[in-house]
């Protein structure tokens, strides 16, 4: 529970991680990685793709402007100059053309693929007129027909590619017919026709060739892109249960040195106290003073407190056993409180236990539950200042058996809420960013879930249980191995509740530190 916050929503946690948000932000676990990387791999994709698009576009605009270049050439250092303003006229034409289809290339637009067969009968009579006023059937400028059928083929489907022939063939009969039938015999146009049709076919052959070759390449590059973020996902999934694995393991090393040097401590201290106990009962035997026997009393008295809480001392450094038992909601709520009284931050705050009347017993690893509690107990003593309350509420809802811890301390800022429940993350100066890490484990492997909300003011933590595997024999729950129930970030410190309220358990328990 952190010490700032925002209004949160309900968020469930369904088993990861990376579910563990308080507020609706999507999660940073595997699904999350699999979107980013396959809005990469899409990126990559889209990217080779106009790669190979603007490939082809420029061999296209390379061939146009070689045309329009070579023409202006051949124009003016031509020895025959007869109407050479006007074939400069269609050039520039010609020139302006190349550079408006050069522009909308560059920028995406692709006017020229919208409307093909215009662009193929302009063409047409481009190059029709530029042959009618230079020399005819035997002007340069009829290879252009060839250009145009190889820019066809490049650019647009085969069927544009031969009704652009057809379109040519027009022209190249027209001029022959009104300008050069008289000159030259049938069989050049013949000739020229068979020519435009070859080109116009092996163009269409190779650039259907190069197109399928560079859709293959496409499909490769795909599975490549998909192969590797698959692979990148898993290794991001693997080293994120590695660090958890580690995290967990860490905890569980800390937590058995720590109930070792709790173990000793109390073995140390209890066998002086013994024998302090012994001799106080041989003087309460021996002497007659009544004040004596009151200040023996005391003594005796305070000497049954410490043994007491070395025992508590003792059961609580032995290691966590897995053994599923059957136990009640309020033993699970009282062996965690009675550990969390003994933390030095409880003193001045009010603890409050509202247990639901009539619930059921349940078949659980009672010592891993306990350390669950004591967990989200703990961090809402750290979140709540001197005066604070925490109210501790069990029940059944919807099937589940809920326990609620609920304190008023300042809340869980937004940015901190989706990283509540990865290991190493804590907002407190003092904590190790485990506890709600090995709480969330504990409850999944009860085939719980955790859920929080939490706003200024109000935070919430809740654990879900399905009372279908709780209420039944089921073993797979609670397998792994936790020693000990405390977060190494609590310091324990002996320090007893000064009063404790006793009512039936229908009714609120409160306890005040």
């Amino acid at each position: 529970m952190g010490n700032q916050g925002n209004v949160g929503e309900w968020q469930g946690v369904p088993g990861n991680t990376e579910a563990m948000l308080g507020t609706g932000q999507a999660g940073t676990g595997e699904e999350a990685i699999h979107h980013d990387l396959k809005r990469e791999g899409d990126q990559n994709t889209a990217a080779i793709v106009s790669n190979a698009e603007m490939g082809s576009e420029t061999i296209v605009l390379k061939i146009r402007w070689f045309g329009v270049v070579l023409g202006l050439l051949w124009v003016n250092l031509a020895p025959n100059g007869e109407h050479r303003a006007m074939l400069n006229g269609i050039l520039l034409l010609g020139l302006g053309y190349a550079l408006w289809d050069t522009w909308t290339t560059m920028r995406g637009w692709k006017l020229m693929q919208r409307y093909p067969l215009v662009i193929s009968l302009l063409e047409a009579i481009f190059i029709g007129l530029l042959c009618y006023f230079d020399s005819g059937l035997h002007s340069p400028f009829r290879y252009y027909y060839l250009l145009s059928l190889i820019i066809c083929a490049l650019r647009y489907q085969p069927l544009v590619t031969y009704v652009t022939f057809g379109l040519h063939s027009v022209s190249f009969g027209g001029l022959y017919l009104l300008r050069s039938w008289q000159e030259v015999a049938a069989g050049e146009l013949l000739l020229g026709l068979v020519l435009m049709g070859w080109v116009a076919w092996a163009a269409d052959a190779l650039a259907s060739w190069l197109k399928e070759t560079g859709a293959r390449l496409q499909r490769l590059n795909l599975e490549l892109e998909k192969e590797r973020a698959n692979l990148e996902a898993r290794v991001q999934e693997r080293t994120r249960q590695l660090q958890e694995a580690q995290a967990s393991l860490l905890h569980q090393e800390k937590m058995a040195a720590f109930g070792l040097l709790a173990a000793g401590i109390a073995h140390e201290v209890g066998n002086p106290l013994a024998c302090i106990s012994s001799l106080v009962q041989l003087l309460q035997r021996r002497v007659q003073d009544a004040g004596v026997q009151e200040k023996l009393a005391l003594v005796n008295e305070q000497l049954q407190r410490i043994q007491a809480i070395l025992r508590e001392l003792i059961d609580f450094s032995r290691p966590a056993s897995r053994e599923r038992v059957w136990t009640r909601v309020e033993t699970i709520i009282q062996q965690a409180l009675n550990i969390a009284k003994y933390y030095k931050r409880t003193r001045g705050k009010t603890i409050t236990t509202e247990v639901a009347p009539n619930l059921p017993t349940i078949y659980v690893v009672q010592d891993q539950l306990v350390q669950a509690v004591l967990n989200l107990v703990l961090n809402a003593i750290d979140a709540t200042s001197l005066g604070g309350h925490i109210v501790i509420r069990a029940g059944r809802e919807d099937g589940e058996l809920r326990l609620r811890v609920c304190d008023n301390g300042p809340g869980i800022r937004p940015e901190d809420q989706h990283k509540l429940f990865q290991p190493y993350f804590t907002t407190k100066p003092h904590g190790t960013g485990l506890g709600l890490f090995v709480t969330q484990r504990l409850v999944q492997e009860h085939q719980g879930r955790v859920s929080f909300r939490s706003e200024p003011g109000r935070t919430e933590f809740c654990i879900h249980l399905p009372l279908a595997a709780c209420l039944s024999g089921d073993s797979s729950c609670g397998r792994s191995e936790v020693l000990m129930p405390l977060d190494t970030s609590h310091e324990p410190e002996i320090h007893e509740l000064t009063s404790r309220a006793h009512q039936p358990d229908n009714c609120p328990h409160t306890y005040c530190g």
